[in-house]
């Protein structure tokens, strides 16, 4: 393990999610939906977003982290993590 792996996960999770950016009104309030807001994140990125040299080691087969280490055997949909939510814990204000 190096710090450029830690590194490039910080750079990634900066530059694709609005919350964490400077200048914008995309931000939490909460210190909660921040945690959730990152914990979304890496969930569709690890699970749902195919990897370009994952795919490309797989032979053209689109591959995502999770499927590289074996945790799923298929690319998730943003459908799939909605089933996966508890429609009783979640609160509307």
């Amino acid at each position: 393990m190096s710090t450029s792996y830690v590194e490039r996960s910080n750079l990634t999770l900066r530059m694709q999610s609005r919350r964490l950016t400077r200048l914008t009104n995309a931000f939490s309030k909460k210190a909660e939906n921040h945690a959730h807001a990152v914990a979304l994140f890496f969930l569709h990125y690890n699970y749902c977003r195919p990897h370009q040299t994952l795919t490309k080691a797989a032979n053209g087969t689109k591959t995502t982290p999770a499927m590289a280490s074996g945790l799923t055997e298929l690319v998730w949909t943003v459908k799939d993590i909605v089933a996966l939510m508890d429609p009783e814990a979640v609160t509307v204000q």
